[in-house]
């Protein structure tokens, strides 16, 4: 069975994300902070659900090496985003149907 000599392309290389981009000690900082920052559009451009899931990954690759203090302060960011996104996620209120008088 031959071989293709010529380099074949990776589909990886082709594909352009545009997810969150927090700036650097982000997750340093106080709880309202954070969660107030990776709500925005400019850290989040596809809304907060995004910054939620960069929360949940920060919180999840540090595992154990954070401490109880650092660990509560990331749990209760992710509380307030997770506020935000449910915000969200609700239909505005539109007006009231008047019901007929039939």
């Amino acid at each position: 069975m031959a071989r293709n000599s010529g380099k074949k392309t990776r589909w990886v290389a082709s594909v352009h994300t545009d997810s969150t981009h927090p700036p650097a000690g982000l997750f340093t900082k106080g709880a309202t902070t954070i969660a107030r920052t990776l709500a925005s559009k400019k850290v989040s451009p596809k809304g907060p659900g995004s910054g939620m899931r960069m929360l949940s990954y920060f919180i999840n690759r540090a595992g154990r090496s954070l401490t109880a203090e650092r660990r509560k302060e990331l749990e209760k960011a992710k509380a307030l985003l997770s506020k935000r996104v449910k915000r969200e996620q609700e239909p505005e209120p539109g007006p009231k149907k008047r019901k007929s008088a039939a």
